[in-house]
C-alpha cells in the first residue's frame, strides 16, 4: 500500500432529506419542550433581576428592573430574607444528610433481598414495598401528622408505658441541642458566638427540629420503593459469569458484594443519589401540609420558600431568586458526588 493510505471511513451522517425529516418529526416535541420549559424558566430568569408582585404584567410599568439587588438581599444584605434563606439552607442541608444516604441504603439492601432467588414471594414483598411510593404524599403527611399530634398514636403509647409523652411538632430545638441540654449545655460555647448569613454557628449546628426529623422519615418511607425497584433493575441486568468466576476462585459473600458487585452497580447508584439529592432539595409538599415551615422556622426550605415570598409576601423577584439559587446548589451537590463516584 502507498504511504498515504486510504482515509479513514466515515459513518453515515444525517444530511439533506434524512435531516429535514428528522427536525420535522422532533419540532413537536421541541415546540412543546420550548413553550413550557425553556420560555418560563428564561422568563423566571429575568424576573430574578426585577421587583414584582406577580399581580399584574410583568412586562408593565408594575415590574421594576432592580439588578442583583434580589441576589444580595439573600446573600449579603443582613435581613429578614437573608435569615430566612440562611435557614432554609440549614434545615435543608440536614434534610438532604438525613434522607438521601438512608433512603439509598434502604434501597440497595431491599434489593438485594429481593435478587435472591430462594426467597419465596418476591412478588408480594416487590408489591408491598413499593406501594408507598405511590400513595399520595399529602395523605402520607396526614396520617404522620395525626400520630405526632399530643393525643396522637405515639403518645398514646408511650403513656401505655408509663412514659411522658410530648408535643412533639411544636418542638423547635434541634436534636444537637436536645441531646446537648441532657449534659446541661443550654447555651452556646464562646467559639461558636460568630454570624454567618444572619445566623450564629450555635443555630448552624442545632441539628434537624423534631418536625424536620419527622418529614424526613416520611421522605424514606415513600421513597425507598422505587430506589428499590432501581436497584433491583441493576443487580438483574449484572452479568452471571462474573460472580461464578469470584465465586470459583475463593471470594466470599462480603468479597463478592464489595468487589464485584458494588462497582458495576456504580452508573445505577449515581441515578439514585443524583435523584435522591434533586427531590430532597425541592422538598414542598409535606412542608406545606405538616408544618408550614414551623415551629419557629425549624422545617423551612429554600423551595418552601420560593412559595412564602412568591404568594404570601408577593415578592415574585426575590422568589425567583431563591429557585436559581437552589438550582445552583443542586447543581454543585449533583457535581460533587458524580465526582466521588466517577471512575478510578
Amino acid at each position: 500500500m502507498s504511504g498515504r493510505g486510504k482515509g479513514r471511513a466515515r459513518g453515515p451522517g444525517i444530511r439533506g432529506r434524512e435531516g429535514l425529516w428528522g427536525w420535522l418529526f422532533m419540532a413537536p416535541a421541541l415546540v412543546i419542550l420550548g413553550l413550557f420549559m425553556v420560555i418560563p424558566i428564561l422568563l423566571a430568569l429575568w424576573v430574578s433581576f426585577r421587583s414584582w408582585s406577580g399581580l399584574e404584567s410583568p412586562f408593565g410599568p408594575g415590574s421594576q428592573p432592580v439588578g442583583l439587588d434580589n441576589y444580595a438581599e439573600l446573600l449579603v444584605e443582613p435581613g429578614l430574607a437573608q435569615r430566612d434563606f440562611a435557614r432554609g439552607l440549614r434545615n435543608n442541608l440536614y434534610y438532604v444528610l438525613g434522607v438521601v444516604p438512608v433512603q439509598t441504603a434502604i434501597a440497595f439492601f431491599l434489593a438485594l433481598v429481593l435478587h435472591q432467588k430462594v426467597l419465596r414471594a418476591r412478588g408480594f414483598f416487590r408489591s408491598a414495598f413499593y406501594f408507598p411510593s405511590i400513595t399520595s404524599s399529602v395523605a402520607v403527611a396526614l396520617v404522620f401528622m395525626a400520630i405526632f399530634q399530643p393525643n396522637g398514636v405515639l403518645n398514646r403509647t408511650l403513656e401505655f408505658f408509663g412514659l411522658d409523652g410530648s408535643v412533639w411538632l411544636d418542638d423547635p430545638r434541634g436534636l444537637v441541642h436536645i441531646v446537648l441540654g441532657w449534659f446541661g449545655v443550654s447555651e452556646a460555647p464562646g467559639f461558636l458566638q460568630g454570624r454567618f448569613m444572619g445566623l450564629s454557628w450555635w443555630d448552624w449546628l442545632s441539628g434537624p427540629s423534631v418536625t424536620l426529623t419527622a418529614i424526613m422519615a416520611i421522605a424514606v418511607w415513600t421513597t425507598i420503593g422505587t430506589f428499590m425497584l432501581m436497584f433491583l433493575a441493576g443487580l438483574q441486568n449484572l452479568p452471571r459469569d462474573v460472580d461464578e468466576a469470584a465465586v470459583v476462585d475463593g471470594a466470599n459473600r462480603w468479597q463478592l458484594f464489595w468487589r464485584i458487585t458494588l462497582p458495576q452497580m456504580r452508573p445505577t447508584l449515581f441515578l439514585v443519589l443524583t435523584l435522591g439529592i434533586i427531590g430532597t432539595w425541592q422538598v414542598f409538599d409535606q412542608i406545606f401540609v405538616i408544618s408550614d415551615g414551623g415551629p419557629q422556622k425549624t422545617s423551612l426550605t429554600p423551595a418552601y420558600l420560593v412559595y412564602v415570598f412568591g404568594f404570601e409576601t408577593r415578592q415574585m423577584g426575590l422568589a425567583c431568586a431563591v429557585a436559581f439559587l437552589l438550582f445552583l446548589v443542586i447543581v454543585l451537590f449533583t457535581l460533587l458526588q458524580r465526582r466521588l463516584l466517577r471512575e478510578r
